[in-house]
């Protein structure tokens, strides 16, 4: 528990320590996002050097018996994709933020209120939603989102809108859904066991937190399929 303490003490200093840095990068895009990300790789560094959680990343075979797959329906030419994630610690954030190049997304609108790392957000173009509006909010949402997709961003989506405890199971929100059909969007599932080392309350744990890209979904997918499917390897 001790360590737990430490490492969160240590996250308030590192998240004060780069505010001014934020503050004064907000004049450019370019800039903020540079120092999010590094603000991100910063605290995965905190988390293995202080508690011992390091990470992989597992991806879906390319290719068997060393002859590559055909394209399905599933690929579009331009390799866009809906990233629909499992959310289990700030661990997965920060990995799929620092690996995903130009990638946002979509959070509640209370945190981009948050004094200057809520600006920052804003600035490097995550995309703040109502809860409180539900459907009224859904196509406004969803025109904002293309714009960024056709800005060549890809969006990264937590469908169960909740962080998660190992071995719960919360039924997804299905306004991935609208988004993925209307934008014509493959949805492309990311499974974590995270919680396991880094859980919403309590001890953290060292060890090996793995993120596992699974293989691409259609548009039309179902919500049980996109369920199934983050969850295959999830914790």
């Amino acid at each position: 528990m001790i360590k737990t303490m430490l490492f969160k003490i240590m996250l308030a200093v590192w998240f004060i320590a780069w505010s001014p840095l934020l503050l004064l990068g907000l004049p450019s895009r370019k800039l903020t996002r540079i120092f999010v990300l590094a603000d991100a790789t910063g605290v995965l560094w905190l988390a293995r050097i202080i508690v011992g959680i390091k990470y992989k990343i597992h991806y879906p075979p390319r290719e068997e018996n060393g002859v590559p797959f055909k394209r399905n329906e599933n690929d579009r030419l331009d390799g866009k994709a809906i990233i629909a994630a499992k959310h289990m610690s700030i661990l997965e954030i920060a990995v799929l933020a620092t690996h995903i190049t130009n990638s946002f997304f979509i959070i509640k609108r209370e945190l981009m209120w948050i004094p200057i790392y809520g600006w920052a957000f804003w600035r490097i173009g995550f995309q703040g939603v109502n809860r409180t509006k539900g459907s009224t909010n859904i196509q406004k949402l969803t025109d904002a989102v293309g714009k960024k997709i056709m800005d060549k961003q890809i969006l990264i989506i937590f469908p169960e809108g909740t962080r998660t405890k190992p071995g719960q199971k919360i039924k997804l929100k299905r306004g991935l859904l609208f988004i993925a059909e209307s934008l014509k969007l493959p949805i492309l599932p990311v499974g974590t066991d995270a919680g396991l080392y880094w859980p919403k309350k309590g001890r953290m744990h060292g060890g090996t937190a793995n993120v596992y890209f699974e293989p691409v979904l259609p548009c039309n997918a179902s919500l049980e399929d996109i369920r199934e499917a983050i969850n295959r390897h999830s914790a």
